[in-house]
């Protein structure tokens, strides 16, 4: 008989601040995501989160207080701040590292140095916009899409370079440096010269390319993200395949998850997203099936209440033939990554705690409690399927009872 582990993550979908967040992100105190979208919008319509038993962890007035058929609770953040590529790496169970930040100027000759030493062509083009040009293709700068100091982009125009040579100057970036995350990435029909263009200045004085600008995401994009101290053998969708399990990635979960011999599936609709699952659960015989909707994050960084609200009612839509396909082996978690509460007063993630709802057909609903990391939600998964432990969470399994 099948036995598969879902994982469906609504990006950014959080259920309030965390207490801590006056010291990552003291903009975030009041921030409740979830709890503000329908406050905004109270027509939402999300019987089956409802079913599940979202209402337990919310206690809003407008949602039903009905009898729950999942087991509920809420998640920590372990990692710094609130951030998409390490909120996702700890709920497939690594142990967030402390990183540093510094502007990408902070490292710029270090880097240059490095990148010559493997061969590379490296200058510095302009002196008032402190940045690297490799080859004199690739563009090694901040991310200015971002927290300050967190990340650093390089930024290719792939029908001069391909994406496997743009991942080497990354993966050597990456090795020279101690931030969060170095993002490989570009995108067919830009031009070198229009890439350097899209040089820009923020007001906190960081610099890199304008990525909406440059056109990289409009045809062939591709994007490889690097974090730091992160390594996928010890993490959920490896143990599955070292195990003999299938595994598929769906949606933004495969471009910040790495898992040799996963099948991946990338999209942004929402829609397509849960077609996607749908599908795999007609075809993956054992394992996992773990996806992320990323329209709510980004209804959120537009700061749009009714565009997050439909979006989770595009997911409640498809979630009773999910239910449906699901064997009685099979173990349904949904959660987020953190928050993005659209009605807090700026555009960037919120430090928030995540739902989380588990549902299997022969398991009695139960208060799952307060957990310290997302990374339980792989120690479960590889606890359910009897894999090895991940390198960081605490299995709920035991608390799980039998009907």
């Amino acid at each position: 008989m099948k036995k598969r582990v879902i994982i469906l993550i609504l990006d950014s979908l959080g259920v309030g601040y965390m207490d801590d967040a006056k010291d990552y992100h003291p903009q975030d105190v009041g921030a409740n995501t979830f709890r503000h979208i329908i406050d905004t919008v109270p027509a939402l319509k999300i019987p089956t989160i409802e079913s599940l038993g979202i209402n337990k962890i919310l206690n809003h007035a407008t949602l039903k207080d009905i009898n729950n058929i999942a087991s509920y609770g809420v998640l920590n953040l372990m990692h710094q701040g609130a951030d998409s590529f390490e909120g996702h790496n700890e709920i497939m169970g690594t142990k967030p590292k402390k990183a540093y930040r510094a502007p990408f100027v902070k490292n710029m000759d270090e880097v240059k140095h490095a990148l010559e030493k493997e061969g590379y062509k490296v200058i510095s083009p302009n002196p008032e916009l402190p940045y690297l040009l490799v080859n004199d293709l690739v563009i090694v700068a901040d991310n200015i899409e971002t927290d300050y100091g967190q990340i650093y982009n390089v930024s290719a125009p792939l029908n001069y370079i391909p994406f496997d040579e743009v991942l080497k100057v990354g993966q050597c970036v990456r090795n020279n440096v101690r931030v969060n995350r170095v993002i490989a990435l570009g995108g067919e029909n830009v031009t070198p010269e229009h890439l350097q263009k899209s040089v820009e200045r923020r007001e906190d004085g960081l610099v890199g390319v304008n990525s909406p600008k440059s056109n990289v995401y409009k045809q062939g994009y591709q994007v490889r993200h690097l974090g730091f101290g992160i390594s996928s053998e010890f993490q959920l969708p490896t143990l599955a395949i070292k195990a003999g399990h299938d595994v598929s990635l769906v949606g933004k979960m495969q471009d910040v998850i790495y898992c040799e011999g996963a099948n991946k599936f990338p999209g942004v609709d929402t829609e397509q997203v849960m077609k996607n699952i749908l599908n795999e659960m007609d075809s993956v015989e054992n394992g996992v099936i773990a996806a992320t909707v990323q329209e709510t994050d980004l209804a959120g960084h537009a700061q749009n209440p009714t565009r997050y609200a439909d979006r989770i009612e595009v997911v409640d839509n498809y979630l009773p033939k999910l239910l449906e396909k699901m064997t009685e082996q099979d173990l349904l978690i949904m959660s987020a990554d953190h928050g993005n509460d659209p009605t807090i007063g700026h555009n960037q993630h919120t430090r928030e705690k995540t739902y989380l709802l588990a549902y299997h057909k022969q398991l009695s609903p139960t208060h799952i409690g307060e957990r310290k990391t997302l990374s339980d939600i792989a120690a479960t998964a590889a606890d359910y399927l009897r894999l090895s432990e991940t390198e960081n969470g605490t299995s709920f399994l035991p608390l799980l009872q039998q009907k």
